[in-house]
């Protein structure tokens, strides 16, 4: 049978929705489920630095709203819930805490879901609405000293990003007396090693995959050119 365009259009369209459905579908059977009752325990999800549509285009509402209402959040429900059987750690503060269980086998629940707590905190801060682009001040001087002036460092920083397999983070830390750019597979992060950490870049696919789909390299150039909270990082310079 022949069908016309108007026909052909209509049943293309039909089987686009079908299909976005049950991927969106899939998508949310994923994600860390939130109660009120789990979320209860001695750490609370941090209020985000901007309203949910503030980094758009770059992220949109959508994103943040999973990425934040239900991964964010889970790992704090998920957290406050292995507390209850570990009260010797509840009363630790985050960074404590994290330091405290990252080398123990027996505690790697309980450091994953830390650590990631403190990393998603440190990136929704790592951005802002109308960011990126080349630093100025302190952290200008300290970046041309160290890593060569923004062009290279944003290559390299491109580079580690793009280049870290898997789910992970880039990060901008300082290192001894100097800046240096690190990358961190799944919950690690640069803060169980003793380093300062200045920025990060969340490359994990929920971060980004809603808007971006498999283009990485796209959102971390967009990150990067458009999002980057500078006065964040000169705070955390010192």
């Amino acid at each position: 049978m022949i069908r016309g365009r108007n026909g052909e259009s209509s049943m293309l369209r039909r089987q686009f929705l079908k299909t976005a459905s049950a991927g969106a579908a899939v998508a949310a059977s994923s994600l860390p489920r939130v109660s009120l009752a789990q979320a209860t325990g001695p750490h609370e999800l941090p209020k985000l630095p901007y309203t949910e549509n503030a980094l758009a285009p770059v992220i949109s509402a959508n994103t943040i709203g999973f990425h934040y209402g239900k991964h964010h959040a889970g790992y704090i429900a998920n957290l406050n819930n292995l507390l209850q059987a570990a009260p010797e750690l509840a009363a630790l503060k985050m960074e404590e805490l994290i330091k405290t269980t990252a080398a123990n086998p027996n505690r790697t629940p309980v450091f994953n879901n830390a650590a990631q707590v403190w990393n998603h905190t440190f990136y929704w801060n790592s951005m802002k609405a109308n960011g990126g682009g080349a630093p100025t001040g302190k952290i200008k001087d300290k970046i041309d000293a160290d890593l060569g002036g923004y062009d290279k460092f944003k290559a390299a920083f491109h580079a580690a990003a793009l280049g870290q397999f898997g789910s992970g983070w880039a990060w901008l830390i300082v290192d001894g007396d100097k800046l240096a750019i690190a990358r961190t597979g799944n919950a690690d992060t640069p803060l169980v090693q003793g380093k300062k950490c200045l920025l990060t870049i969340d490359v994990w696919e929920h971060a980004y995959y809603l808007d971006w789909q498999n283009r990485r390299a796209d959102y971390i150039t967009a990150w990067l050119d458009k999002l980057v909270n500078w006065e964040f990082a000169e705070k955390n310079l010192g």
